[in-house]
């Protein structure tokens, strides 16, 4: 009798263990491979699912089980990568199957298609043959062309070990070349044939520049791009060369952090501050936290670069645990912007009845703010114009009962969308759930049919400035227009080929990119991001600005004026403001770690989050106490360690559920792992998946929340 041949396969379910399956060589033409991606019978349907373990033995009984169907054509996934997913499935306390399964292109989770597939890659290699067209390249800074702070930076680099585990913060005010040091720092890292590097940037709008300046250094090597913008056979294709070794650049968001790289010989993430490194649904994981992991894993280095670093980068390069290397300088020597603090409670910034030039409506911007674009439409020079809500109005309101335009499964407002972007029509929109209504001719309340606005967004600074400047030629970028009229890149181009005099937009406008003709910034309603239960809300807002305040004066030389940034506030004595006046990140990040010390807030503590959500939010709370009483009971709660009452979470109803948290501190990381574990363990015990048997709580345990 032959030695059956065990499988152990993980799948996309929140189940914490792994399948046993019979593995026929002679039906599947080749022996098992961990890593390898096969086709298993899973109740009554058929899944993709990843081999994690080759063994003669099961703990159940063999003739009840049942056989892998299919084998893909995939290599197997590297050990490295394993690793990486054994880490991040253990540290964010996620099943191993539904962190694996994920990051994997929905081209090769179809069994159905694989093969076909050969085929499809053998024609795509033969489609870009043809094509073989030089791309537009932009942004090519030579070594020798580089200024002294730029060529002082590079050689620190360069001293780096590129076989040892060395993380570098290259922190640099904005418009100071840090792309060009690093591009340059890895033209010697890709010398190595077979060498691959990973880039990482936080946002899909901000890879196309950075592709063509990629393009422009390194010409005749491979590059791949993914992200959630790129259709599923683009990214399928581009992820197979990326983990086959095929590319040697990998350019992509935070989804291409964990790419299989089987030569990966350095990692740069570039505004490493960036919030939208860290998943908010599924597994929420740190794309930057799992990137220096991996290149701790690896042993190479991996550069953080960023003009306001966050804390905790910022206090590990202080502390000596990154290197430190610095850009204070800006690449053309231009001097930073001068900023400007509009006080919105002083009646001299608002206009007045017999001011000359008064526009006709009610002015939305300051009379502050409107000098300064007329002064910088004379100069011929470019506006920029921030606000952070996109839509027209964030409220519709009836002045006769108070009735607001609330969103009928959210704890939100429906903000009010003019026609173009969702339809040929005006709506109401939720920004959470997606719930999109028609206007009400009257008030659903009271009849009344004067509903009246409350609040601006984008839509309505664009029209207000339409009227004010009615030759300027106004361009709004938001995420609403990116999708109906053009692609976020072709509205770019419009602002970079100087086809637009006054941009207006979102935070889409503020990161990374290198306009040429911004003389004047204006953000408008800067308190709005400043005051929230999230206490890194100020440490948001002061790198939003700083970055937004670098997109002013990047074309300058040698000692011209860097532009000028007019901001918005009622409280211009705040300390961000204050910080922002003069530039100094390294004040204010030093501010703030006294803060967040004494107030035993993270990076001096660690925190997690159990989420819960049901139909009501009576239920999901008595959850979270019942789960807090048992801990206690357990006696899991000591010293070091704080479980605090349950919640309700800040957006607490969306899309019908009720949501409520509990926050979990400890002052040690290791503990706090221990004890989530732990914590795991109980929850799986009484649920079914992630859904408990008791009430049908839906439950999560996250790490290292970002927004509490």
């Amino acid at each position: 009798m032959s030695i059956p041949i065990v499988v152990q396969v993980v799948v996309d379910k929140p189940l914490a263990q792994g399948f046993d399956y019979l593995w026929d060589e002679s039906e599947l033409g080749a022996r098992p491979e961990v890593g390898i991606l096969v086709e298993v019978p899973f109740g009554r349907s058929h899944l993709a699912g990843l081999v994690i373990k080759v063994s003669a033995y099961s703990d159940y009984e063999i003739h009840k089980l049942k056989y892998v169907t299919r084998r893909s054509p995939l290599p197997p996934l590297g050990s490295a990568v394993l690793r990486l997913m054994n880490f991040a499935s253990q540290y964010y306390i996620h099943a191993l199957g539904e962190t694996i399964i994920p990051t994997i292109p929905l081209m090769w989770k179809k069994p159905d298609d694989w093969e076909k597939i050969p085929k499809k890659l053998v024609a795509d290699a033969e489609k870009q043959k043809k094509k073989n067209k030089q791309e537009a390249i932009e942004g090519f800074v030579d070594e020798s062309f580089l200024n002294a702070g730029q060529k002082l930076a590079l050689e620190q680099l360069r001293t780096c070990s590129a076989s040892e585990f060395t993380p570098i913060l290259l922190q640099g005010q904005t418009g100071s070349g840090k792309t060009a040091v690093f591009l340059n720092w890895l033209s010697g890292i890709l010398d190595d044939a077979s060498a691959q590097v990973l880039l990482l940037v936080p946002e899909i709008n901000l890879t196309p520049q950075l592709e063509r300046r990629v393009r422009a250094y390194f010409p005749d090597k491979k590059m791949v791009v993914l992200h959630s913008g790129v259709s599923e056979r683009v990214r399928g294709i581009a992820w197979h060369d990326a983990m086959t070794g095929k590319a040697q650049i990998i350019l992509g968001t935070r989804l291409a952090a964990l790419t299989p790289l089987p030569n990966l010989r350095a990692i740069v993430v570039d505004e490493e501050h960036d919030p939208s490194y860290k998943q908010q649904d599924g597994i929420r994981y740190s794309a930057r936290d799992l990137a220096i992991w991996r290149a701790h894993d690896l042993k190479i280095p991996i550069l953080l670069a960023s003009a306001t670093p966050s804390l905790e980068t910022w206090m590990a390069a202080k502390a000596g645990r990154y290197e430190y290397v610095r850009l204070d300088q800006r690449a053309q020597g231009a001097s930073l912007p001068k900023v400007h603090l509009v006080n919105m409670r002083d009646p001299q910034t608002q206009f007045s009845p017999g001011d000359a030039g008064k526009p006709k409506s009610k002015s939305l911007i300051s009379k502050t703010i409107c000098n300064a674009v007329s002064q910088s439409l004379e100069n011929k020079q470019q506006s920029l114009v921030l606000i952070n809500r996109r839509g027209y109005a964030p409220v519709l309101s009836c002045g006769a009962c108070s009735w607001l335009s609330k969103c009928e499964q959210c704890s939100a407002y429906m903000v009010l969308h003019k026609a173009g972007a969702w339809g040929r029509k005006s709506v109401l929109r939720c920004h959470h759930c997606g719930l999109v209504k028609a206007i009400p001719s009257h008030c659903p309340d009271c009849g009344n049919t004067d509903l009246k606005t409350l609040g601006q967004g984008t839509q309505k600074i664009e029209d207000s400035i339409e009227e004010m400047w009615p030759d300027a030629r106004v361009l709004r970028v938001d995420t609403d227009s990116s999708r109906k009229r053009k692609g976020a890149e072709e509205l770019f181009q419009e602002i970079h080929t100087g086809n637009v005099d006054i941009v207006v937009g979102t935070q889409m406008i503020a990161k990374g990119h290198d306009y040429q003709n911004i003389g004047l910034v204006a953000v408008l309603d800067a308190d709005s991001r400043l005051f929230s239960q999230d206490f890194r809300a100020a440490e948001r807002l002061f790198a939003q600005l700083v970055q937004v305040a670098g997109r002013a004066g990047r074309s300058s030389k040698d000692g011209e004026t860097g532009g000028v940034i007019y901001i918005e506030t009622q409280l211009p004595e705040a300390a961000v403001f204050q910080f922002l006046l003069r530039h100094d990140v390294d004040g204010f990040l030093s501010f703030t770690a006294n803060e967040r010390k004494e107030a035993g807030l993270p990076p001096f503590a660690y925190q997690a989050l159990v989420h819960a959500e049901a139909k009501s939010l009576d239920k999901a709370i008595q959850f979270l106490i019942a789960l807090k009483g048992y801990w206690k009971s357990q006696g899991h709660i000591s010293k070091g360690l704080r479980v605090y009452d349950p919640v309700p979470r800040a957006m607490m109803r969306v899309a019908g559920s009720e949501r409520a948290q509990l926050l979990v501190e400890s002052d040690d990381r290791k503990n706090l792992q221990e004890i989530l574990e732990a914590m795991d363990r109980y929850l799986r015990e009484h649920s079914q998946g992630r859904i408990s048997k008791e009430g049908r709580i839906r439950w999560l345990i996250e790490r290292d929340p970002i927004s509490i």
